[in-house]
């Protein structure tokens, strides 16, 4: 049995378990997706083209930027959402060293 020297770092720990929580979900993997496929999208065209209720997609993005994973700009009273895929990039590449550093 390998013994594996483990550091951990509460802050990027935490941060970590955030991003992991918000795409655990099959909903918001689909939200996700939706704005890769359009690059920058409005919350309405969101909820309207998903089928889904406007309160359910605004819970389901709070957590998505909660984890940063996607940005926001306001265009009057419109909120705009796209990928954030510097910080999605790290997160998985995080997951591939981990796997790798684990021999899985």
């Amino acid at each position: 049995m390998r013994k594996t020297k483990v550091s951990i770092n509460n802050e990027k720990l935490h941060a970590s378990s955030e991003i992991l929580r918000a795409v655990a979900h099959p909903l918001r993997m689909k939200i996700l997706e939706f704005i890769d496929q359009n690059e920058e999208i409005n919350v309405n065209k969101i909820y309207n083209t998903l089928g889904l209720e406007q309160s359910i997609t605004s819970q389901h993005l709070r957590i998505l930027r909660t984890a940063g994973l996607v940005n926001t700009q306001r265009d009057g009273k419109y909120i705009h959402y796209s990928i954030d895929y510097e910080k999605l990039g790290d997160s998985v590449n995080a997951i591939h060293r981990f796997l790798q550093e684990s021999g899985k």
